[in-house]
């Protein structure tokens, strides 16, 4: 089964880590990706952008309304994402917990 593991935090934290924190957490996802590695369980994952750098597309009424910045005003904001193969959701939590911050998970619905 696929789940999506979403990396939300503040960006003011990452922006104002240290060099030594930086490098901390990314030899947490380096561990998170030699686990997923292990069973070939990575199927795709990106760092995103500031959200500064988002552009939001609303569609209604067969009309587009496009504004700079993110689709909402809140103090944390989606930082990246895996796309990962588990065999249920015990196994997604597990990769999960291996990662700073709060990590949402959520089944992919396969169609």
């Amino acid at each position: 089964m696929k789940y999506m593991l979403l990396l939300i935090g503040d960006e003011s934290v990452w922006i104002n880590s240290t060099d030594e924190e930086k490098r901390a957490t990314f030899a947490m996802h380096e561990k998170l990706g030699e686990e997923l590695a292990k069973k070939n369980a990575f199927l795709a994952g990106e760092e995103l952008d500031h959200s500064s750098t988002a552009t939001t597309v609303r569609n209604e009424g067969g009309k587009s309304l496009v504004t700079d910045g993110p689709y909402a005003e809140v103090a944390e904001h989606l930082g990246g994402f895996y796309l990962i193969e588990a065999d249920d959701l015990d196994e997604a939590l597990r990769y999960a917990k291996m990662l700073p911050g709060t990590v949402e998970v959520r089944p992919v619905v396969e169609h």
